[in-house]
């Protein structure tokens, strides 16, 4: 059974701030200790996986097998006995939604850089015998090249009679669906994949969805009549293309074959889409090899022989991380003198180590680095801090993308891989009959045995509710962890000022530990580790009576009380796709008048400083929608701006949603 800590991960990797979340996973910014190349990993916890654990080794098998420059690269993967870390490509430049947000439409000519990519992508996924089937701008990343990333095979197919064969499993987001998965109807995927290319090339030339309505049954009724309204801007050859994609009958489609020389595709290029893999898994470059051979003190040729076997482990992400260096035109070089990761920490430490990837945590960003890279569709939100009521409460929530929840397929939750079809008529189905559709999902799906030979070991049992911990101070720790710094008496002796001070203040039950660098968090553990005297310990242990609950204690005496709220303002940081210029430069006037605006859309939310945690409700008391809005200082120009980002729901109604909030805010 594998190690049951983050032990080795860190063997590997500086973990840093939480990048993304979701219902079952959340993605965290971490550094390759051996390359210094930044990465994504991806955090599961098995126990909320629950019935969706083949979904996720349906990913991982993808993920292994596919290799091309548009497609996010895997690098390692890595299994305790209740988590699962997956290490991916790190893409900075966000979900291409974001891109459509801030730009409200594109150019034709930016467009056709764009899908380009897409049918580049497409044809080689379709062509290793995969279909994706959920297509859509949130599952496209944008690289620090400004080139796409498509993510997310958690719902991908390959049919083991090959992609001709006919699926049945009804999934991907309501909006970009093909009218005969709608229908629940049999279907080639590929084919599906094509309706789905035709509704997010709409998507890129107008800046809404063809087919849009809160209403599903209203919605599923439009996308089976295929009937949409092509904007003035639209050319005749933009209007051509989108119709011979987006044909109710599937067999009038155009296929991606056909898209890599359509007029409208080479419009400009001399050349079809070239959609063959230019970083083939079967290449062995040379200077890569080499330079892990020295620093291995291996011979080229047993160096060559461990990273052919392509385990997905620290070899292969060495070998890919260095090709990626490579590529960019950096040189191929490792670490000499990295420190030997420390896997004999004290018990204290490695609580802490533990605690900095509790999945559930809640974490606060801090040193000015935003949030926002890759983002998971969330299914559950942290209520620890009390959510600011409506006044008079209002329930009613205009906003809900579906307002039956059978039809909010969209939102990926354990045990709805499958989803019902128009034909149910949106009746809740049975439990029996979602094992069913599972079942039937899993057979669609050739069986992909893991290259070790071993498939993923079960989850611990779970801890009964009753024995779980309730305290009331939540604790988040943001790390680089393997970093150790030498901080200096004068720093120390601040921080102990501090500590008193703040006991004094009579503020520890309101303390909460924020995200914090790795200056102070080396710090703190090196305080905690050594330099508390046995009068505190025995205090710590009679106030808590264990020793995680004393070590919350000790870094919450340590940790300057919220920081955040002790700012002298907003943060400043760079304009960005997702940041909203303003005309003013008042930062707590813009707050002020954000904070009035809420309450009138039904929008509940908890304030941080500058950044407000926003989250809308249906009639039912469900959450629809979670997405934070952040007031801050851009560079250049000097005026205020507003940070926005998607957690959770509808990415065109969060759109729809939020241009309301700052057009009534009149900022």
């Amino acid at each position: 059974m594998p190690a049951d800590n983050a032990s080795e991960l860190l063997k590997y990797y500086e973990v840093y701030e939480t990048i993304g979340s979701g219902g079952f996973a959340k993605v965290k910014l971490g550094r390759h200790i051996l390359t210094g190349e930044k990465v994504a990993i991806k955090i599961m916890e098995k126990k909320d996986l629950g019935d969706d654990l083949p979904r996720v080794k349906t990913e991982i098998e993808a993920m292994k097998n596919l290799s091309h420059q548009n497609v996010c690269r895997l690098y390692h993967v890595i299994e305790t006995s209740s988590k699962i870390y997956m290490v991916l490509e790190y893409c900075p430049g966000g979900e291409l939604f974001d891109y459509i947000v801030a730009k409200d439409r594109l150019s034709e000519e930016e467009t056709r850089v764009f899908f380009r990519q897409i049918v580049a992508a497409l044809a080689y996924v379709h062509s290793q015998g995969y279909a994706h089937r959920d297509l859509k701008p949130e599952n496209l990343l944008i690289d620090e090249d400004h080139n796409l990333k498509l993510i997310d095979f958690g719902l991908c197919a390959k049919p083991k009679g090959g992609l001709g064969y006919e699926l049945m499993t009804c999934c991907g987001s309501p909006a970009y669906a093909a009218p005969e998965l709608i229908q629940g109807k049999s279907y080639i995927g590929s084919e599906a994949d094509v309706w789905s290319m035709g509704v997010l090339l709409f998507a890129l030339l107008c800046g809404y969805l063809p087919f849009d309505d809160d209403n599903c049954m209203v919605l599923y009724r439009k996308i089976t009549r295929g009937h949409y309204d092509n904007p003035r801007w639209l050319s005749p050859g933009s209007i051509l293309l989108l119709n011979q994609m987006m044909q109710v009958d599937p067999k009038r489609r155009l296929t991606v074959r056909q898209l890599l020389d359509h007029s409208w595709v080479m419009n400009g290029y001399s050349s079809p889409v070239e959609w063959h893999s230019t970083r083939p898994l079967g290449h062995i470059d040379e200077d890569c090899i080499t330079e892990m051979a020295v620093s291995l003190k291996r011979s080229k040729q047993s160096t060559i022989k461990l990273v052919s076997e392509w385990k997905y482990d620290q070899t292969t992400a060495t070998y890919l991380l260095l090709l990626a260096k490579k590529q960019s035109g950096r040189p191929v070089r490792l670490r000499r003198e990295t420190p030997a990761p420390d896997t004999s920490c004290s018990p204290l430490k490695e609580i802490q180590l533990k605690k900095s990837l509790d999945f559930n945590e809640d974490e606060d960003d801090e040193d000015g680095v935003p949030r926002g890279s890759i983002v998971f569709p969330a299914d559950c939100y942290d209520d620890d801090t009390a959510w600011v009521p409506l006044t008079p409460k209002n329930t009613q929530n205009t906003h809900t993308s579906c307002t039956k929840p059978p039809c909010s397929y969209s939102e990926k939750r354990r045990g709805e891989v499958g989803h019902s079809p128009l034909i149910e008529q949106g009746k809740p189905r049975p439990r029996n009959t979602e094992k069913r559709e599972r079942t039937r999902e899993n057979k669609e799906n050739l069986a992909l045995p893991s290259r070790d030979g071993n498939g993923f070991a079960l989850p611990a049992p779970v801890t009964p509710a009753s024995s779980r911990k309730t305290g009331s101070i939540r604790t988040a720790q943001t790390t680089p962890i393997n970093n150790n710094v030498i901080n200096t008496d004068s720093q120390k002796e601040s921080s102990r000022r501090r500590a008193v001070e703040q006991q004094q203040s009579g503020q520890q039950g309101g303390l909460e530990i924020l995200a914090f660098s790795p200056e102070r968090r080396s710090r703190s553990l090196d305080m905690a580790g050594c330099q508390v005297d046995s009068g505190q310990k025995r205090k710590a242990g009679k106030m808590f009576g264990s020793l995680e609950r004393g070590l919350d204690k000790v870094i919450t005496m340590l940790t300057p009380s919220k920081r955040r709220a002790l700012r002298d303002g907003p943060r400043r940081i760079k304009a960005q796709y997702n940041v909203t210029l303003t005309n003013q430069t008042n930062a707590d006037q813009v707050l002020d008048q954000i904070l009035r605006v809420l309450p009138e859309k039904n929008v509940d939310y908890v304030q941080k400083g500058y950044t407000l945690k926003c989250r809308t409700q249906s009639d039912f008391g469900k959450v629809t929608m979670q997405f934070e809005l952040e007031v801050c200082l851009l560079q250049k120009p000097e005026v205020v701006g507003i940070r926005r980002q998607r957690l959770k729901g509808d990415a065109w109604v969060y759109k729809h949603l939020v241009e309301n909030i700052l057009s009534t805010s009149s900022i």
